[in-house]
């Protein structure tokens, strides 16, 4: 049976959302605040977490990188705000998913159900990959290079996994946000550019393993140095 963290301080839709869900088969915690919500990851498994933003202590978008930094959960956030610069907020707290108040229940079931399947197959690959001196493993969420661990963010952890899983290969800005961000990431593709500028002020320094090349009127590929 599939655990869900249900985390929002209004009750109303706590206890809506509820049903649906236990109509779905899933079994369901119900948190009204971030503190709530972090002594129940201690004490139970979770399979998926959904968390509103606006929350008094602890707000949805800490509340997430406190989940991020300590469990390997996919994470839907919930807001009433539909402006830009909120979901990037959110996709930058480590979320997989964001869905904007008013909402059907039923959508955040098709969206939840998806993310589990996502999270299914990524169980499913090679933990980890290496590349000369440089070592990513996706259960520990860590990157060694010549021995040091480098922590990153979620998205950049993602994209860099995503690029070592699959060198040499050329991908275009768009096939970049649907593997790392997924096809309902509303943002722009310059996000894809950011994250891999950090991503090369990050490693060039430390390692010649490998480079993240332009390609030219096309995307990204990650070109190995070593064999």
């Amino acid at each position: 049976m599939t655990t869900v963290l249900l985390v929002d301080d209004d009750m109303n839709i706590l206890n809506l959302v509820e049903l649906y869900l236990l109509e779905e088969g899933f079994h369901v915690f119900k948190a009204l605040d971030g503190g709530q919500a972090l002594s129940l990851l201690k004490k139970h498994p979770f399979d998926i977490a959904v968390v509103d933003v606006m929350m008094p202590f602890l707000d949805g978008f800490e509340l997430t990188k406190e989940i991020r930094q300590k469990y390997d959960i996919p994470i839907i956030l919930l807001t009433a705000k539909d402006q830009l610069h909120d979901k990037e907020k959110g996709f930058s707290s480590g979320t997989d998913d964001y869905l904007v108040k008013p909402f059907e229940p039923k959508e955040l079931i098709f969206r939840m159900k998806a993310l589990l399947r996502r999270y299914a197959r990524s169980d499913d690959e090679q933990s980890i990959i290496q590349i000369g001196q440089t070592f990513i493993d996706k259960r520990s969420y860590e990157v060694k290079t010549n021995n040091r661990t480098i922590l990153l963010p979620l998205k950049e952890f993602d994209l860099l996994y995503f690029f070592m899983s699959h060198p040499r290969q050329v991908f275009s800005r768009e096939q970049l946000i649907e593997a790392v961000w997924g096809i309902d990431f509303e943002g722009d593709e310059r996000t894809v550019d950011v994250h891999v500028k950090r991503l090369r002020e990050r490693f060039t320094p430390l390692t010649d393993d490998f480079q993240i090349r332009t390609v030219r009127g096309i995307g990204y590929s990650l070109e190995v140095h070593t064999e």
